[in-house]
């Protein structure tokens, strides 16, 4: 068996966070939404509201933020390259660390896994701090619990500063 499949073929529960800030970012997040949606392998289960929130990093505009619970086969890198090509399709190009961009695709958990490699950690390192992820992921799997601390996203949703985070209509 291809080791890009999971172990006897089972399904995966996966959650990826979305995000823009360049161009028109509502439409790039909704695009990427209706790609992952036809994409060989996954199935969109549920998508969050759109969220506008303050960017962390260098000076640059606004993001629009969303997350999506997807199902698939695929093993993590393999669904890790999979985001990295969607991003690509979109024009993303790597130039700085937490720069501005058109498309960010973060595979923030996938079931209960824990994965350290040099190229892929899982449940997203960063993820339990920034309100942009939590908020969002909350609405759509606030009972899922983050393997690491062992809390629900909703409650670790609750524990940071969604300042600067706002639904949108």
């Amino acid at each position: 068996m291809s080791n890009t499949l999971t172990n006897r073929g089972q399904t995966a529960r996966v959650a990826i966070a979305l995000g823009s800030n360049l161009g028109d970012s509502r439409a790039i997040v909704e695009s990427a939404l209706k790609t992952l949606a036809h994409t060989p392998g996954f199935t969109l289960l549920r998508q969050s509201p759109f969220y506008q929130t303050a960017a962390v990093g260098p000076p640059q505009p606004d993001y629009i933020n969303a997350c999506a619970l997807c199902a698939t086969h695929l093993e993590p890198h393999a669904v890790l390259s999979l985001l990295l090509q969607i991003e690509h399709a979109f024009g993303r190009i790597r130039r700085e660390r937490w720069g501005a961009r058109l498309l960010d695709l973060d595979l923030l958990l996938y079931d209960d896994r824990v994965l350290d490699s040099p190229d892929l950690q899982i449940p997203h390192p960063r993820m339990s701090q920034r309100a942009f992820v939590l908020v969002p992921l909350a609405d759509i799997a606030p009972d899922w619990v983050e393997p690491v601390s062992g809390q629900a996203i909703a409650d670790l949703a609750q524990q940071v500063d969604s300042t600067g985070v706002q639904a949108l209509a």
